[in-house]
């Protein structure tokens, strides 16, 4: 009975450890895995398998060790074992923490940016190019035109340099399969 549900546990972590291996298979293809799902599974595997299975496992251990000490030394160190189960669980959970952590910070870094070159396109916007149009005499403007050197955005233009061509394909190309992956 002990042996049966520990071997359907055993069943039990490997649904789990396929869900984290598809989970790193959507990582990998530079897909968004679910980060919740991930926790979940840790959390787990920090619970149970070390709170609840190893004892278990480690209790019947000790029985087979003194009922069949060869077949015991032929399993090996089972405690070894787990522990070194749990140590790199912990290494997981902190590679897991890494990513998340680093996400955060990054999508925290990018929402600022955003949100900065929004306000500072408003000012202009509102602020700066009123008050140019509205001061500058003709001749300002005529200054202004012969100091450009090159007046068209290089990455939006249809005179773009060849240099920017690769660069605006490619981001379009991403804007078109993210605006296809939401749809």
């Amino acid at each position: 009975m002990i042996i049966e549900r520990l071997s359907q546990e055993h069943r039990n972590i490997e649904k789990l450890l396929a869900i984290l291996e598809r989970e790193l298979e959507v990582f990998n293809h530079g897909d968004r895995p679910d980060f919740k799902v991930i926790r979940a599974v840790i959390s787990y595997f920090e619970l149970y398998p070390e709170v609840y299975h190893h004892p278990q496992e480690d209790v019947v251990f000790a029985k087979l060790r003194t009922r069949d000490p060869a077949a015991a030394a032929k399993v090996g160190d089972l405690a070894r074992e787990h522990q070194r189960g749990a140590e790199r669980l912990r290494r997981v959970v902190h590679a897991v923490d890494s990513v998340l952590a680093g996400r955060e910070i990054l999508q925290t870094i990018v929402r600022d940016f955003i949100e900065c070159e929004r306000y500072h396109i408003m000012m202009e916007d509102r602020d700066f190019f009123p008050a140019a149009l509205k001061a500058l005499e003709p001749q300002d403007w005529t200054e202004i035109a012969s100091a450009l050197t090159n007046p068209e955005d290089p990455l939006f233009s249809e005179a773009a340099e060849d240099t920017f061509d690769a660069l605006r394909a490619r981001i379009l190309q991403l804007e078109q399969e993210a605006e296809a992956e939401r749809h």
